[in-house]
């Protein structure tokens, strides 16, 4: 009796969780769907989920009308550069956090991650207008600069959770035998935390790749990414859903595979030393 309340147990839990993920996945299937549609299929009541006449004329046109590749490389470009610049700030922060705390270093982790609570609309006029003075507006290392600030508490976060799972003894073992500090980071701590850095800098493409308010404010052509790629089928005739939808979904296909394919790592790297 009872395994056999276990069993429908499980099974409710099975079906809850794609129930879930199906309600999650549904808004990026529609789009895709839409995308595939004419533009008068697209706004058609009832909307047809299926059984409709299925067209690639969107996608001709917004390759046509729009550069693509370029907006592509420009998030490309905008992900990695603030992700390599984030983990060379905070892997030397995260590890003197770790490994040699002071006594407020609990109330600076606290006062790092309050700041990803205030709106970023807060902080647009004073930025705006250093970056105007300073001749940052669309380029690509004041965008970079954006994303890397943005996102830092969360990678230093990350890591100082992952090296605190590390036995500060082999840390110990290797200032003994005379590794230095850039040594010790480099040959000792970075391979025992691959899956936690790994995790942290695919979340931190994710979160690069997704930001729009700093993108479409700071940037118009020359740095734009895809998020400016989107938001160019806006106009102020409407919204065209049908080449918005395929814009969409040429925009978030790449992190989509990339996410598909890094999926075990992140799972691995966000669950780092949730076991000992």
């Amino acid at each position: 009796m009872a395994r056999a309340v276990s069993v429908r147990r499980r099974i409710a839990f099975t079906v809850l969780a794609w129930f879930i993920a199906f309600v999650i996945f549904f808004p990026i299937l529609w789009t895709v769907l839409t995308s595939f549609k004419t533009e008068g299929e697209a706004v058609n009541i009832p909307p047809r989920f299926i059984f409709f006449d299925w067209t690639l004329e969107n996608y001709g046109i917004v390759q046509e009308r729009s550069d693509y590749v370029k907006f592509a490389m420009n998030s490309v470009a905008i992900a990695l550069g603030s992700t390599l610049f984030a983990l060379l700030v905070a892997i030397p922060a995260a590890w003197a956090m770790a490994f040699a705390p002071g006594k407020r270093t609990k109330d600076l982790l606290m006062w790092m991650l309050s700041t990803k609570m205030m709106p970023p609309v807060g902080a647009l006029i004073p930025l705006y207008l250093i970056f105007r003075d300073l001749r940052l507006l669309d380029s690509h290392i004041g965008i970079i600069t954006v994303m890397m600030l943005l996102n830092l508490p969360i990678v230093i976060w990350m890591l100082y959770t992952y090296f605190k799972e590390i036995p500060a003894e082999i840390l110990e073992a290797s200032r003994m035998d005379g590794a230095s500090i850039g040594k010790e980071l480099l040959y000792v701590l970075a391979p025992m935390a691959i899956p936690g850095i790994a995790s942290t800098v695919l979340l931190n493409i994710i979160l690069a790749w997704n930001e729009a308010f700093w993108t479409l404010t700071l940037t118009t052509k020359d740095a734009a990414p895809l998020t400016q790629f989107i938001a160019s089928y806006s106009s102020p005739e409407g919204l065209f859903w049908a080449k918005l939808s395929a814009a969409s979904t040429m925009a978030i296909a790449p992190i989509l595979v990339l996410g598909w394919f890094a999926q075990k790592q992140l799972v691995r790297g966000l669950t780092f030393g949730a076991v000992k």
